[in-house]
Order: C-alpha cells, then sequence, then structure tokens
C-alpha cells in the first residue's frame, strides 16, 4: 500500500451561511484532505498541531477512518487553530469573522520516521516554512501536489516561489492563479505558473469545475450541479484530497490518470458542500461515491456524428 503524507490545519470552524450557522465544529484543511483521502487505498498520514482543547473523540474519528495520526502534535495547555467566516448569498464569497492562529503559530511540521518515504506528499494551505519543512523530511517523495491561498502571495511571496519551484502540481482557485501569474488569461496563467516549477496546473473554479492544464493539454471537469449546498468551507481542501488519494492509490502520475483524479476531486467535494463542515464527508458511503461518478460520467458524455 502506497504511503500519502499529508500536512495542514486540524481545526474548529465556525460558519455562518443564508442556510444556518454554527458554534464551533471540526474543520481544517488536513481534516477535509485527510476524510477524503482515507476513501482510496493508501496509508493516509496527517502532519499538524492541535491543542489541548481538541476533543480526542475527534482523533478517534480520524484513526477509525483508517488515517495514522502519529504527526499530529498535541500542545496541551495551548488552544487549536480557530477560524470563523459568514458566507454571502451567492456562496462564492465570504467575509473572514475571526482567525485565531494559537498553537498554529509556532508548528514545527515532524514527519513520522515511517512516512519519511512516502510515495506522495500533499501539501495544504499553510505558511510556505511549514511546507518547506514538510518537503526537507520526505526528499524521495514520487508526486508532490501543493495548495496554497493570495493570503501568502501578499506576505510571503518569494518563499512560495521557493516552494513552488520543488513541486509536481499546484491546485489554486482562479483568482490566486491570476494573482501569482499577472496574467487574466487562465491559459497564460497556467504557462506562466508552470515556469516557475509544477509539471502540472489544477485552476479550481468552484462551482464552475476545474481545470487541469500539462505541457499544451487541457482538461476540464465540472462540478455537479446540485440541489442544495449548505456550506462551501473545505470544498477546495476535500477536491485535493480526493485528487491525492486516487493518485496515490493508483501511483499512476500521468496527465491521463491525472483526469480521472480531478474527476474523483470534483466527486468528492460536491459531497462536502450538502452539509455543515465535515458532516457529510463522515456519512457518505461507497455507494453513493460510486453512484455520483456516474452522474459525472453521464454529465459529459456524448457523440458527435462525422
Amino acid at each position: 500500500m502506497s504511503k500519502l503524507v499529508v500536512v495542514g490545519t486540524v481545526a474548529f470552524d465556525a460558519i455562518e451561511t443564508p442556510f444556518g450557522k454554527t458554534d464551533k465544529i471540526l474543520g481544517g484543511a488536513a481534516t477535509f484532505i485527510g476524510l477524503s483521502a482515507s476513501h482510496f487505498n493508501t496509508d493516509v498520514a496527517l502532519v499538524s498541531v492541535v491543542g489541548g482543547d481538541f476533543p480526542q473523540e475527534y482523533l478517534e474519528m480520524m484513526k477509525n477512518r483508517g488515517m495514522n495520526i502519529d504527526g499530529i502534535e498535541v500542545v496541551e495547555d495551548g488552544k487549536t487553530f480557530f477560524w470563523s467566516g459568514r458566507y454571502h448569498n451567492d456562496m462564492n464569497s465570504r467575509d473572514t469573522l475571526v482567525t485565531e492562529l494559537n498553537v498554529l503559530a509556532d508548528f514545527n511540521p515532524i514527519v513520522p520516521e515511517e512516512y519519511k518515504d512516502a510515495e506522495v506528499v500533499m501539501l495544504g494551505n499553510l505558511h510556505p516554512a511549514v511546507q518547506m519543512g514538510v518537503l526537507d523530511q520526505t526528499p524521495n517523495a514520487q508526486l508532490v501536489i501543493l495548495d496554497t491561498m493570495n493570503f501568502w502571495m501578499d506576505i510571503e511571496l518569494e518563499l512560495l516561489k521557493k516552494v513552488i519551484e520543488r513541486v509536481d502540481v499546484i491546485t489554486i482557485n482562479d483568482e490566486e492563479a491570476r494573482q501569482l501569474s499577472g496574467e487574466y488569461s487562465l491559459v497564460n496563467a497556467a504557462k506562466k505558473i508552470h515556469e516557475m516549477g509544477p509539471k502540472y496546473v489544477v485552476i479550481k473554479k468552484g462551482e464552475h469545475g476545474a481545470l487541469l492544464f500539462h505541457d499544451g493539454d487541457i482538461f476540464f471537469a465540472p462540478a455537479l450541479p446540485l440541489e442544495e449546498v449548505f456550506d462551501p468551507t473545505g470544498a477546495g481542501d476535500t477536491f485535493a484530497g480526493g485528487f491525492a488519494g486516487f493518485l496515490a492509490a493508483s501511483g499512476d502520475y500521468s496527465f491521463e490518470n491525472m483526469k480521472r483524479a480531478i474527476i474523483y476531486g470534483s466527486n468528492f467535494a460536491s459531497f462536502c458542500v450538502e452539509r455543515f463542515g465535515t458532516e457529510r464527508m463522515q456519512s457518505i458511503t461507497n455507494d453513493e461515491i460510486e453512484t455520483r461518478l456516474k452522474q459525472f460520467q453521464a454529465l459529459t458524455k456524448f457523440e458527435m456524428k462525422a
């Protein structure tokens, strides 16, 4: 079984959308990535940090779902990272209300010894210095996937570029791709980002799907139209988890297989948004996953007469 190392936040979120609001609930990039990736035949290890206020039941849930949590540091006298946000009516934009770094401010990632030879590394959205620290501990990874955001482009661009030089795949949204590249056209943006190092560029467009770029080739995966969207929080991380989990399990990092990985990532993301936080990701079944994959297939299948 291949090994997948995931670094990212394990956190508390408080969310408000047009459909309701929550108090503190389980969240964090590594949490969503791990819940998605754990559905594949791969050995998933989480690298993160939490405070003494983090419920043991959440850690047990992760273990029960096949995730290795030896790399999650527990700072007993510290508090867990907390984020609170309010989504606008279009569900595509949001306001951050509270960000409390807490134990994340001094996080020094330690990859468990038995996972330093992992085939795949998924760098969730974190400070580039933390991402670099994980790369230094996993020098033999066959595939490195990076997720980042405009915040790090604003305050740590040069260090972020050094991380980008060392990865095989970068996943960012359309706004971030334009900011990173200085290009408005996403085709031109992908070309510029390719020049920075990654072989593959994945540009996420939320409810409008995702684009995969590689060496002049482009693949587009739609987002599945849903009757209800309750909470977009974690959808991008869930996408990344499905993408990374599928690739780690298959061991095939070709462009053709990346296409399949994009569909799997989109599939999981479509479940994530149906409930608040991680609730839906903790309840989906293999039958539901297969049924929805068929819906994706039907959504894009057509015939042309010569």
